[in-house]
């Protein structure tokens, strides 16, 4: 009965799996959808359309401003107020991690467009492409190539950050957690597990997104 306890991961192991799957598909779409609209959100911010700049500011800052709780009971609550179709538990709790994850990613996806040199856009414009063209062929994907690193840390933030979604009954790593904790009357275990399976997904990305960024530092070096 101590914490290795092999009878209890005999017959709860599907919980934790199912967990598993639920917490990594939510924190994937967040993270993709996430930088769709992040993507959006930063070109807005540096647009010279001053009503663009400002709601995209306005939102980047209001999202970063409160916490991702409130955040998911606005949308949890709220969407089907206002939305002529139903959405599931999950697919709510996905939207609301995605729209959290854009705000976040905006301002990294803004960093990367600032920090590659101007004389890039001017001399693709002096090629002959429009602004829009340069910024889709020439400046986006090199931002995008510094900026992977950091995309992979908001991945591996999101799904700790994930467990919030359990609140509104997703079956999550740490929901079932919850329910083992019911099932069984024991408080530390089922924690203590939830707790490693955490460490385990993250550690093993952040591994692999530093094999990553070797890689691409070894890639720059060759060119």
């Amino acid at each position: 009965m101590g914490i290795f306890d092999l009878e209890f991961i005999a017959q709860y192991y599907k919980y934790f799996l199912r967990g598993t799957g639920v917490t990594l598909s939510v924190s994937f779409f967040g993270v993709v959808f996430g930088t769709m609209v992040g993507v959006i959100l930063s070109l807005m911010k540096l647009s010279n359309n001053k009503i663009a700049k400002g709601l995209s500011t306005a939102y980047i800052e209001l999202v970063r401003g409160t916490p991702l709780l409130v955040q998911l009971f606005i949308v949890y609550y709220g969407f089907p107020l206002f939305l002529p179709f139903e959405m599931s538990r999950i697919a709510l709790g996905t939207v609301a991690v995605l729209l959290n994850s854009a705000a976040y990613v905006a301002e990294i996806i803004r960093a990367g467009i600032l920090s590659i040199d101007r004389g890039q856009m001017e001399a693709a414009r002096s090629l002959g492409m429009t602004h829009g063209m340069a910024m889709r062929f020439i400046i986006i994907p090199q931002a995008f190539k510094n900026i992977l690193p950091a995309l992979g840390n908001e991945f591996i933030v999101l799904i700790k950050e994930s467990a919030i979604i359990s609140v509104i009954g997703i079956h999550d790593i740490m929901y079932n957690a919850d329910t083992l904790r019911g099932i069984t009357y024991r408080p530390f275990i089922p924690l203590f597990y939830a707790a490693i399976l955490y460490f385990i997904i993250t550690f093993t990305l952040s591994k692999l997104l530093g094999i990553f960024e070797r890689r691409l530092r070894a890639g720059d070096q060759y060119n």
